[in-house]
């Protein structure tokens, strides 16, 4: 077994096939961690049911690029022998764990809008609970052992970060349009950071959630038309596109919470990358400061003609 105290610390980013769990293994990986990048799509074994071409495999060589040490590993997290399998190897391989960043969904294929629970798909919603819940609940399962070993042997607090969408005081209301099922994960996610808070209030580790806002990952900017490059010319569809943010600045942010020996006066709150941003002094990629969600909470979900979004940036 390998020393705890040995190399650098390590992290899990569990979906760090795409969008920002991709962002997020290339930022930690940059500030130094020895990152785990899990996800299904492979070029060995082919995209996952989501469909898209991005791989593990991609996201292991855009760490490496960036001057990080990487794992990119092809795992399920519904699979409980797996997920025990990975946290197994972590530990053989690099003898810690001193962050875990629960990432994994998918399951956006499976909403369908403005649908009410008795007319949904029952076995769509059910694979989203699954995609969007269980796997988190595993994956803290099965790691939370080693981040408490880790943190007991390193005399530094663990971190586990659930990554969702929306504010705790957006998703304490219901979320109208996107049926019940997304809604329902994604306030259970709030739930599990509550319970982790609860369960770990007397040891070290930090458990907390992190949204992005409006985020500009493969598949939205697909659905433009437009590149990262290029996504300002979205705005002539859609103004409000504007408050939007690259997957970067989420990830900077969760990067600089990981580095911050005291993220334990955040336990059990939901931080937005904007939040994130603020208290470390970080800029997304093109120098603004997105504050998504406290442009949604003055101007609302429906506003889309971009007024006031410089406010905002």
């Amino acid at each position: 077994m390998v020393n705890l105290l040995d190399g650098p610390p390590v992290a899990l980013v569990a979906g760090a096939t795409r969008g920002a769990g991709r962002a997020l293994a290339v930022e930690l990986g940059r500030a130094g961690f020895h990152v785990y990048a899990t996800g299904r799509s492979s070029r060995e074994g082919g995209p996952s049911e989501i469909g898209r071409p991005e791989t593990i495999e991609e996201t292991g060589e855009l760490v490496e690029a960036a001057g990080g040490s990487v794992s990119a590993v092809v795992v399920d997290h519904e699979d409980a022998e797996a997920v025990a399998s990975l946290v197994d190897r972590v530990e053989a391989e690099r003898g810690r764990l001193d962050v875990l960043v629960n990432d994994v969904f998918g399951g956006d294929r499976y909403a369908q809008w403005d649908t009410p629970l008795w007319e949904h798909d029952l076995a769509g919603g059910g694979r989203m609970l699954r995609m969007g819940v269980w796997t988190h609940l595993v994956t803290a399962h099965h790691a939370l052992p080693l981040l408490l070993r880790t943190a007991g042997s390193t005399g530094r607090d663990a971190l586990l970060v659930e990554m969702t969408d929306g504010t705790a005081e957006f998703n304490a209301a219901y979320r109208e349009s996107v049926g019940f099922f997304y809604d329902l994960v994604k306030a259970g996610v709030g739930r599990i950071v509550l319970g982790l808070t609860h369960e770990l209030r007397d040891h070290p580790v930090t458990a907390l959630a992190v949204t992005p806002g409006w985020l500009r990952s493969e598949q939205m900017l697909e659905g433009f038309g437009v590149t990262e490059a290029t996504w300002w010319d979205a705005l002539a569809q859609v103004p409000g596109f504007a408050i939007s943010e690259s997957p970067t600045y989420v990830a900077r942010g969760v990067a600089a919470l990981a580095e911050d020996a005291g993220h334990g006066r955040f336990a059990g709150r939901t931080l937005t990358s904007y939040d994130l941003a603020t208290c470390y002094d970080l800029t997304d990629t093109d120098g603004s400061r997105p504050d998504c969600w406290g442009y949604l909470a003055r101007h609302g979900l429906s506003e889309q003609s971009g007024e006031g979004v410089a406010e905002f940036r």
